[in-house]
């Protein structure tokens, strides 16, 4: 698909095989800030808040615009919100004003403190790039606590399968993954669209499909290894540091 211009619309470099088309800014993997401003938060404050102790200090490692961050502060959590968009941060604030936000790229990320628990959602452990991914979990290790745990979270056993699929939201939009089409080496293109009464945003992204033994294989080279999957979809794993889980 080619992304078309769109008054309005702030365009960053794009990432290699990543686009997004829509009102308002874009980011470089094609994430629109404004459509991520007003999707609906899912159960993934539920998952997160069941398996982390209530004091905890937690790190949310692309936080997008808010959709989980303010639910999780809302519950007590002391959250640190980290994204490479300074306008998804601004998002954040508005949303969560008590919420810290650091603007950095998940690999880049330096922090001179460790928490709790970390939170890697979005699939984005599923990037096409294997040494993206391995950054990705490093990041994760290095800020997390000897005794703490990550939170990661993963694509369901038939997200590239079950194609065409659409979900009507509540909140009165539609989500639908028009196509995942296989480009070689194990990666598919996928294409989604969001329709809106007053706007439509699309995004193209490559994502690499992971069985469990592949991703349990990419965190032990991190120095994670998963304690348990909490969800019985699968689709959330629970990883500690391997010293503490065994």
């Amino acid at each position: 698909m080619d992304a078309h211009s769109e008054a309005g619309t702030r365009r960053y470099p794009r990432r290699n095989g990543h686009q997004g088309t829509g009102p308002g800014p874009i980011t470089p993997d094609g994430c629109a800030v404004e459509l991520y401003r007003r999707l609906s938060v899912g159960s993934e404050p539920d998952v997160i808040a069941a398996a982390v102790p209530a004091d905890a200090t937690l790190l949310e490692l692309g936080s997008g615009a808010g959709r989980v961050t303010a639910p999780l502060a809302e519950r007590g959590f002391a959250v640190t919100a980290v994204d490479e968009s300074a306008e998804m941060l601004a998002a954040v604030a508005e949303r969560a004003p008590e919420v810290e936000t650091v603007h950095s790229s998940i690999e880049a990320l330096r922090l001179p403190r460790r928490f709790d628990a970390v939170v890697l959602g979005s699939f984005l452990v599923h990037t096409a790039d294997h040494g993206t991914r391995q950054a990705l979990l490093e990041t994760c290790r290095r800020h997390v606590k000897d005794d703490g745990l990550v939170l990661i979270q993963r694509e369901g056993a038939d997200y590239h399968d079950d194609v065409p699929r659409e979900r009507r939201d509540p909140a009165g939009y539609t989500v639908r993954i028009v196509s995942s089409d296989p480009i070689g080496d194990g990666v598919d293109r996928v294409f989604a669209e969001y329709l809106f009464p007053d706007a439509r945003w699309t995004q193209t992204f490559l994502s690499r499909p992971l069985t469990r033994e592949a991703f349990e294989g990419h965190l032990a080279e991190a120095g994670l290894v998963v304690d348990r999957y909490p969800t019985d979809d699968g689709t959330w794993a629970l990883a500690r540091p391997a010293a503490a889980g065994g």
